[in-house]
């Protein structure tokens, strides 16, 4: 009987612990200024228009919408705006884009169109003063201080609303230290269903246990998995506004419905 009590006694406490754990930043306001916006996923791309090119970052801003984007750091510090690590799926060249210079990107075209690889610098100059942006930070190899400063140096130069995501919470911490200023989020999924992470990794993942560390102002969150039991603790325990990725159709105001911002593409 004693015995009972104290097991129910530990696992009251650990669940106490787990539950303060997932709560987030104290400022729920910080995502007001993006509210009545819809992004663009990687821009408004399609025939003509590849994903995270500028035709498709102008299309956005043409048809009044923010948009989504990912960043990550070439070999001579600057930010290129691409997903993957390799160029092989979106232009055919078989290079990492951490081993490329910014001259030698720009010499790459996105396949179907006659973009070359842009620069977050000309997405900036296209977005300032017109509409906001989610930035994805995409971290690898332990370059996480330098691809945070050198995103953030140039953020100020701009007049541009924005916000910062990633799903390495080492770029949210480093964004919590060294630029609390800056609204940030928390990109997650269900990772217990694999997507290519380790099983400690994605339980970590999907537990969103690391919000003690991160604190985020938001969580980006996958739409198909919204009903997970942590982020739905996050969204009506802790009132953490959120983002769904990525919605197309009637999810759009399915999400929106559901109080959330939408990152969409079209069908």
């Amino acid at each position: 009987m004693i015995i009972g009590s104290i097991a129910g006694a530990v696992v009251l406490l650990l669940l106490g612990f787990y539950i303060v754990s997932l709560r987030g930043d104290k400022n729920k306001s910080a995502m007001d200024k993006f509210r009545g916006h819809r992004f663009a996923h990687r821009g408004l791309h399609g025939e003509g228009a590849p994903e995270n090119g500028l035709t498709a970052f102008r299309r956005a801003v043409e048809n009044g919408y923010g948009a989504e984007l990912d960043v990550r750091l070439t070999a001579d510090g600057h930010l290129a705006v691409m997903h993957d690590e390799s160029l092989l799926r979106t232009t055919g060249v078989d290079r990492m884009v951490r081993d490329m210079t910014r001259e030698e990107l720009k010499a790459v075209t996105l396949t179907g169109s006659d973009d070359t690889v842009p620069m977050l610098d000309e997405v900036l100059d296209v977005f300032a003063g017109k509409a906001p942006l989610i930035i994805e930070l995409k971290i690898e190899r332990g370059n996480t201080a330098a691809l945070c400063e050198a995103t953030c140096r140039l953020l100020d130069t701009y007049d541009i609303e924005y916000c910062i995501e990633s799903f390495d919470p080492r770029g949210l911490m480093w964004l919590k230290k060294n630029r609390p200023d800056i609204v940030r989020g928390q990109l997650s999924q269900n990772f217990s269903k694999g997507h290519g992470m380790s099983r400690p990794m994605g339980w970590l993942m999907t537990s969103l246990v690391l919000n003690k560390k991160t604190k985020p102002h938001f969580m980006a969150y996958r739409f198909e998995h919204r009903r997970d039991l942590p982020f739905q603790l996050c969204k009506r325990l802790w009132k953490i506004p959120v983002v769904y990725w990525t919605v197309k159709g009637d999810d759009i105001a399915a999400a929106e419905a559901d109080g959330g911002l939408a990152i969409f593409e079209e069908e």
